[in-house]
């Protein structure tokens, strides 16, 4: 008798279970569980690190035809589980050797209304963060579908302090300050684009909220959840059309293939510290696998540029002609850059918005494209171009091609300002297209990165951030803003932030400086140097004229000896890494970056308004001896101290950075 009743307890049990059933997933180090939920309201689920939940109970499921899947009932169907332990190389980037370690499931359900729709829910559980993408398989009754919107939401266990980007529109550049703001103040009408970075108060935790794998799909925002609770809520970006208002209803239109559909990845990057998040390359783990055999011919490098210094070089009529550029090449070839960039207006037709007209395959009668390449080539200097977006689509493919013979090694297409689901198509097919042609791309006024670093490693870089170009019509460019980016815009991918201002000048007295023409910058030598160390970009540009990066007028080359300070530094600094790590730092104060490459270290520092003394550990040098070489700021706020030491993993290394300053070391072993 006291058997059958313990059976019939397990029974009641199991039932209720059955009900409202609960499945627990684990990061391979155990520290980060990801509990799913299933009952009569639908699909939720909570996010804890090391025990302590920082993603409260949060609804998922799509709007589909108008109807939602996910926030009614479901019936569980089964589950597919891994363990996934493994790596993948990156041409360019923060590192060299990404690990792709982590445990998945696959859970499928069939929705218990008329239409019986089967959807499949992934997790993936990092050391690194969670992630969650929705497929829903081949099922006969479903073809073609719109999904009007995700019922993503991420609920937060405590009014955290997070830094947002609120753009307020869906059409735009994705250029701006990353805000502190508190998560209960986040509204339902804002737009605060990806990545939203947000300290959970325990410790330095510090976690992202970000996407990845976007194909046939739209971007997407974070928006407040408009029910009085703390948390946000995940919006599609709608297409783009001829109505007044620019927009459709409809945000996704898809077709249901034999392989099935599935959404972006959602992506919660979580980090002990801020730096954490900035080392990690979850994002671009998350992206497709790339398809190419031969990437022999990407390469990174450093990039003379014309548009930030308005074409100032020393000939008596500079400009977009081809006397310019060949002085460019000259300074490019002194310091051993690998290219020159030659921005707007060099084609016929050439504008910043979708104006017909233009021809990609005629230069401008003053600049003789040809003799410009040739020249280059003598030099061992490369070619890119620029490109407004819609303007190269009417021609890409004849454009491309004829690109390739001509010898031009990049392209850097402008103006894009969407991630509606058509915009996301164009980036596809335009990097599908250059790799064709064997084409590098740089990306300006996009959408954030979202881990096409993987799958196209051609693309190098790209804007989608608030660089220097604001310095020369607006004095946003602050060293709180400089700090803030290595934290919250930078740890999705790379930033052509443009950096390599040398013309300084303190905040005060910025204003009455301000121009277009050869600008200013509010901020130290030493910061401007220390950005080649902390900006990711495997393009990475020298935003100044030859005239300023030297000591008087005239033509290059020019003897090192007449170099600005800094500028044998920029000279032989990497664009591309084999490790990364952040030593110090935290979010709008400062950053203390190691980068390897090779055997060798370089060290970048930079701080807000507030001066400061940092005092670094070297222990992650290996072990022997290294020469060091220090540069930090000088006396005045144009120049630097520079001095050599030998050091150890045992050392440290002190480094005083001025207000808005910076620093930068170099560590080659003995």
């Amino acid at each position: 008798m006291r058997k059958k009743l313990l059976l019939s307890a397990s029974c009641l049990l199991l039932a209720g279970f059955a009900q409202a059933d609960t499945y627990s997933l684990k990061s391979p180090n155990s520290r980060i569980q990801v509990d799913l939920t299933n009952n009569g309201n639908g699909l939720s689920y909570t996010v804890s690190l090391d025990g302590k939940q920082f993603i409260s109970e949060s609804s998922l499921g799509l709007i589909i035809n108008e109807l939602p899947i996910g926030k009614n009932e479901l019936q569980f169907v089964g589950k597919e589980e891994k363990s996934v332990k493994d790596s993948f190389t990156l041409v360019a980037g923060r590192t060299k050797t990404v690990a792709d370690n982590y445990n998945t499931s696959t859970f499928k359900f069939t929705a218990k209304d008329e239409r019986k729709l089967n959807l499949n829910l992934v997790i993936r559980a990092y050391n690194e963060g969670v992630a969650i993408r929705y497929q829903l398989p081949s099922q006969s009754g479903l073809t073609q579908f719109t999904i009007q919107n995700e019922l993503t939401r991420f609920g937060f266990a405590a009014d955290y302090t997070c830094f947002g980007l609120n753009l307020g529109k869906f059409a735009n550049s994705h250029e701006g300050e990353f805000d502190p703001i508190k998560s209960s103040a986040i509204r339902e009408h804002n737009l605060y684009d990806n990545p939203l970075v947000c300290k959970t108060g325990v410790g330095q935790t510090t976690f992202a909220l970000a996407e990845s794998d976007v194909r046939d799909y739209p971007g997407s925002w974070f928006t407040g959840r408009g029910d009085g609770a703390n948390g946000v809520d995940v919006r599609l970006t709608p297409r783009f059309d001829s109505r007044p208002d620019g927009l459709e209803k409809a945000s996704v239109r898809a077709t249901l293939s034999a392989a099935g559909f599935k959404t972006p990845w959602r992506v919660i990057m979580v980090g002990d510290t801020p730096g954490k998040l900035t080392e990690s390359s979850l994002i671009a783990a998350l992206g497709e696998p790339t398809q190419m055999k031969d990437t022999s011919w990407i390469k990174p490098g450093k990039t003379a540029w014309d548009w930030w210094n308005d074409n100032q070089v020393a000939i008596p009529k500079p400009g977009m002609n081809t006397d310019t550029y060949k002085a460019y090449i000259d300074f490019a070839a002194t310091l051993g850059l690998q290219y020159i960039l030659i921005d707007e207006g060099w084609h016929q037709g050439s504008t910043v918005t979708s104006k017909p007209g233009s021809d990609l395959l005629k230069p401008a009668a003053a600049m003789d494209i040809p003799a410009i390449i040739s020249y280059a080539k003598s030099k061992n200097v490369g070619v890119w171009v620029w490109l407004q977006w819609q303007q190269l689509d009417w021609q890409m493919e004849e454009a491309l091609a004829a690109y390739e013979k001509w010898g031009i090694k990049g392209i850097k297409v402008d103006f894009m300002d969407r991630s509606d689901q058509e915009m996301v198509d164009y980036f596809h097919k335009l990097l599908t297209m250059t790799a064709k042609y064997h084409i590098m791309v740089d990306l300006h006024g996009a959408y954030p990165p979202n881990g096409l670093l993987r799958t196209y490693p051609h693309y190098l870089t790209q804007e989608g951030v608030m660089g220097a170009e604001y310095n020369k019509w607006s004095g946003r460019i602050t060293a709180t803003h400089n700090v803030t980016l290595p934290f919250t815009r930078m740890v999705l991918g790379p930033i052509d932030y443009t950096p390599g201002g040398f013309r300084h000048t303190t905040p005060a007295e910025f204003p009455s400086l301000r121009r277009n023409t050869l600008p200013y910058v509010k901020t130290t030598r030493g910061q401007a140097v220390a950005m080649y160390v902390v900006y990711d970009s495997p393009l990475q540009m020298l935003a100044d004229s030859p005239i300023t990066y030297s000591k008087t007028d005239g033509v290059w080359p020019k003897p090192q000896s007449d170099w600005q300070d800094g500028l044998e530094f920029i000279k032989d600094v990497p664009t591309t890494w084999d490790e990364t790590r952040i030593l110090q730092g935290d979010i709008g104060e400062y950053i203390v970056s190691a980068r390897r490459k090779g055997n060798d270290w370089y060290l970048g520092a930079m701080t807000n308004e507030s001066g400061r003394t940092v005092t670094i550990p070297l222990n992650f040098l290996s072990k022997g001896n290294y020469s060091a070489q220090v540069w930090q700021d000088g006396k005045t706020i144009s120049t630097l101290d520079k001095s050599e030491t030998t050091q150890t993993s045992a050392d440290t290394l002190t480094l005083t950075l001025a207000p808005s300053g910076g620093g930068v070391a170099v560590f080659k072993k003995k």
